[in-house]
């Protein structure tokens, strides 16, 4: 027995170091400028997902490898990845010899990569709704001219919200709890410090979370995974900021378990690229982790990222036309300098702690622990028994004297609109001085004008655990839970008294004809306050979450396929601090608990005909719980709840083809998504909007419920390398995003309210929203670009694109019943006949458009030894100029057909819609050492 197990060892010895000796495929891997080896370097058999690591020397090995054509691809953060087509003959070696990998120019990109969206210049604290920087890890080719040169029109991927996508750091989600968007300038102008991404495109499987159906983004801060090293760099640009600096420090790993990196930069500007849009930005991360032992480490991660901007106002084409696209209607001299009234600011730090455990050789069990507070404040003007200081105030405008009407018959005032549009031309910015001098005018000293901010004062922890483990050969399990726990005050607060003494905190808009009061709060009545102090709202919501998946991947020769299952349990409450004057008995204290609880299911298959042809198909179902800023119906004033509130009922499916040779990568895929039963919440002031309403105005939020979505679509993304120093790119995305349904439309009236109506809800009935196109985004996309690289290290690239079929954003309380019937009678408008009606409710298509970008570059080693290397990049978008509307809105004030007949009866219309722009000719460069 004793000579048999000798022998047995003798035999397994010989086999080990036969295999060692004489693997299957073996490479060395080295950086294409100093011809140094790279570590850490990821192989890959792609028909397989078999993998190894390059070690200290930049050598790679398989030790068995399935015979026959197979492609392995050769990636690493920062670097293109190179693949191969490679034939593996039983018993031989397949040795592919130096693979250089050369400095990714994508990583210089992102830097350049804008992602200001329409929802970041709004004011109720949302986070960003634009995909393009969830695609900042992606290397698909598709996928970067989504996020490179689409995403300056607000292209989103597949038409949908970043809601439906999951961005997340070191495995903690960043989607916010209030409405579900990441916000992204909690880490902005860190580009060196995410670098280290993973992203998986739609419902394919990510290994840390189950994701939603636009897909995963996984940033990585572990301090042991970035490249040792220093980089500083400066920029220069002319789109939301003037100038950055950046700088970034890696240890690597040392010999006693430790690794650090830090990193900072600041971005400003005293002016953007639209008027009065000053910028101010400085962002510092730090990491440091400590390997105990080969099964244990741990990493801490500390961001902080304050950022203050200026907005730019939308306008109407009236307003357009008399100041041009560049017109921001927010600012104003004062003392000489530029002074915007609508300053968003974000200061939301966060610090992660972060265990590694390695259980067994196949099992992995990682923990984190994460704590955020901050706030975000949105400025505005606030004014009581004074004059509206918007120079674009309707009154202040030609069309409000060309649409005057006089019991019902258009009476335009020419002279008037003449007037009006030289007093506009002259006086079109915010009269800061004129404000100061109202306020010291008041004879009992208050101001009669004050700039406040809408704050938003959030504190959450987060604690997830993500066990990873491979459980044969074929089959790996990728698990998880997690908790998350959200107090957020809201709350006005007052920034600046202009001059005066103080403010009285009563609201002099509100109707106090049912026996309401104008108190904010009736637990102090009359209070008069100061800077600094609260006012108008204050309340706390609460959210606390719990989600969990399992999912299993089995890899076979010909077929992958994976199972996945979610559930979530979520909880809201509101809490008031203020008894408002309006709603005396519901507005102070606790509301209800609201509980959703939910589940998903995702699959999907790939089937491989070779190592280079690939069919692929994903599918999921799930339910998803509304949004916190959608589950009540007027959250600064009252606790009540929205109505008709459910889970939305999400279902997705992609198919497609891929093909990845040495010289040619390509992809088609066809998709299709339904979400069903969405909530949208919505304020504005609103004329004629119920019974015995006349002409008065109405301040109400508007609540949608019920409300389809359909998104059906293809995606094609081809590469090609023409030479080994010219490639070629191309790219397409067709889509059809419509509203597949008439969801349910209810108005909370204020004015309605009493002390016995304290829910003044109007049902409105169907809204017609149905095959009216999804807005604010191009459903069609089309790109083609030429780069050449040249071996002394400097580049060039231009790309061509076409975007087309973007729409306006339609009023959903004018495609009502009451829009066309008179309430009080019955019986529909005068004219207002079914082809009347549907000519004035087309919603509105933008203009197609075309746009030219241009990129280059050069990079230079100064010190082989050190791998120190100094270069520049640069970009030019839009280099025609092209003025093009990426957005905008109809406005609902005026309600009824005869409202907007009125309103429409000079041909310039006061309450037109309002339209955000595009960046023209725009310019980024950047100057950067490596060493």
């Amino acid at each position: 027995m004793k000579k048999l197990v000798i022998c047995t060892l003798f035999v397994m010895q010989v086999v080990f170091a036969w295999a060692q000796q004489n693997p299957a495929l073996k490479g060395k891997v080295v950086d294409s400028k100093s011809q140094k080896p790279l570590q850490n370097v990821v192989a890959t058999i792609q028909s397989t997902n078999q993998s190894a690591l390059t070690n200290f020397e930049g050598v790679f090995v398989f030790p068995v490898v399935a015979e026959g054509n197979q492609a392995v691809q050769i990636s690493s953060p920062g670097y293109t990845s190179q693949t191969f087509a490679i034939e593996i003959k039983k018993g031989e070696t397949t040795d592919l010899g130096i693979v250089v990998l050369e400095e990714d120019i994508t990583s210089e990109q992102q830097l350049a990569l804008v992602t200001i969206t329409e929802n970041d210049l709004g004011d109720d604290n949302s986070g960003s709704e634009s995909t393009s920087g969830l695609l900042q890890a992606s290397r698909d080719v598709y996928q970067q001219a989504a996020a490179f040169n689409w995403g300056q029109a607000r292209f989103r991927i597949r038409g949908l919200d970043n809601e439906y996508g999951t961005t997340m750091i070191n495995g903690i989600v960043m989607n916010k709890l209030y409405d579900g968007r990441p916000q992204w300038s909690n880490w902005g102008g860190l580009n060196d410090a995410t670098r280290n991404q993973e992203f998986t495109m739609g419902s394919a499987p990510s290994d840390y979370t189950f994701g939603g159906i636009l897909g995963t983004q996984a940033i990585n801060t572990r301090a042991s995974h970035y490249r040792p090293g220093n980089r500083v760099s400066f920029s220069g640009t002319n789109t939301n900021y003037s100038w950055r600096v950046m700088g970034t420090h890696a240890s690597g790993m040392n010999t006693n378990g430790w690794a650090f990196v830090v990193s900072a930069s600041r971005r400003w500007a005293e002016e953007g690229y639209f008027e009065g849009t000053d910028y101010a930005a400085n962002s510092i991360f730090a990491s440091v982790e400590k390997k105990f032992n080969d099964k244990h480490s741990l990493n801490f991660t500390s961001i902080y990222a304050q950022n203050s901007r200026g907005k730019s106002s939308p306008n109407t084409k009236e307003v357009t036309d008399l100041k041009g696209i560049e017109y921001n209607s927010y600012w104003g001299w004062q003392d000489g300098k530029k002074r915007n009234s609508r300053d968003k600011d974000i200061e939301e730090p966060i610090m992660m702690l972060s265990h590694y455990w390695k259980l067994t050789p196949k099992t992995t069990l990682n923990t984190n622990v994460a704590f955020q507070t901050g706030s975000i404040g949105n400025s505005r003007l606030d004014y009581q028994q004074a004059n509206n200081p918007d120079p674009t105030y309707y009154r202040n405008l030609p069309s409000y004297y060309l649409n005057y009407h006089n019991n019902g018959v258009w009476t335009p005032d020419y002279a008037g609109a003449t007037d009006a549009e030289n007093y506009f031309l002259s006086h079109s910015q915010i009269d800061w001085a004129a404000m100061y001098a109202a306020n010291q005018a008041t004879a009992a000293g208050n101001s009669a004008y004050v700039l406040y901010e809408d704050r938003t004062d959030d504190t959450q922890i987060t604690a997830n655990s993500i066990l990873t483990s491979e459980l044969s050969d074929n089959i790996s399990l990728n698990a998880g839970a997690t908790f998350r726990k959200l107090k957020s005050h809201n709350y006005q607060n007052l920034l600046d008294l202009l001059g005066g003494n103080y403010f009285i905190d009563k609201d002099f808009f509100a109707n106090t004809d049912n026996g309401q009061s104008q108190d904010a709060d009736l637990n102090n009545p009359d209070r008069l306050v100061g800077e600094g102090d609260t006012y108008g709202y204050n309340y706390n919501l609460f959210a606390t979450v719990f989600d969990g998946f399992a999912q299993f991947k089995f890899n076979y020769r010909k077929f992958d396929f994976y199972l996945s299952q979610s559930f979530s349990r979520t909880e809201y409450k509101r809490e008031g601090l203020y008894r408002n004057g309006i709603y005396a008995n519901n507005s102070f204290g606790d509301s209800d608990n609201i509980i959703f609880e939910n589940f998903g299911f995702k699959g999907g298959l790939t089937y491989k005909l070779t190592g280079n042809h690939l069919f692929n198909f994903n599918g999921a179902y799930l339910t998803k719980a509304p949004t916190l800023r959608n589950t009540f119906a007027n959250a600064r004033l009252n606790n009540n709840i929205t109505p008709d509130l459910d889970s939305e009922r999400i279902f997705s499916a992609d198919a497609s083809y891929i093909i990845r040779t040495p010289k040619f990568k390509g992809r088609l895929t066809g998709f299709i998504s339904k979400i069903q039963n969405t909530s949208e919440l919505s304020f504005y002031y609103a004329e004629s909007i119920g019974e015995d309403s006349g002409d008065a105005d109405s301040f109400v939020s508007e609540i949608v419920t019920g409300m389809d979505k359909q998104n059906i679509g293809a995606e094609l993304g081809l590469e090609y390398q023409i030479t080994s120093t010219i490639k070629a790119s191309a790219a397409a995305s067709y889509g059809q995003y419509i509203y597949s349904n008439n969801p349910n439309l209810k108005l909370n009236d204020d004015a309605q309210a009493s002390a016995t109506n304290q829910y003044p809800v109007v049902d409105f009935g169907k809204t017609y929203l149905k095959n009216y196109r999804q807005p604010g985004m191009p459903q069609q996309a089309y790109s083609f670009g030429l780069e050449y690289r040249d071996p002394h290290y400097w580049w060039i690239g231009a790309n061509v694109n076409y975007l087309a079929d973007s729409f306006l954003d339609v009023s959903n309380v004018l495609r009502t019943d009451n829009f066309a019937i008179d309430s009080n009678s019955g019986v529909s408008y005068p004219g207002a006949t079914e082809e009347s009606v549907r000519a004035m409710l087309k919603q509105e298509k933008f203009d197609d458009f075309t746009i030219v970008n241009l990129t280059g570059g050069k990079s230079w080693m100064i010190d082989p030894k050190t791998r120190s290397t100094v270069g520049f990049f640069a970009s030019v978008n839009n280099v025609f100029d092209f003025r093009y509307k990426t957005g905008g809105f109809e406005q609902s004030r005026k309600a009824t057909f005869p409202d907007m007949q009125q309103d429409m009866a000079s041909g310039t219309r006061g309450f037109g819609p309002k339209y955000f722009y595009g960046y023209g000719r725009t310019f980024f460069l950047n100057f950067y050492v490596n060493f």
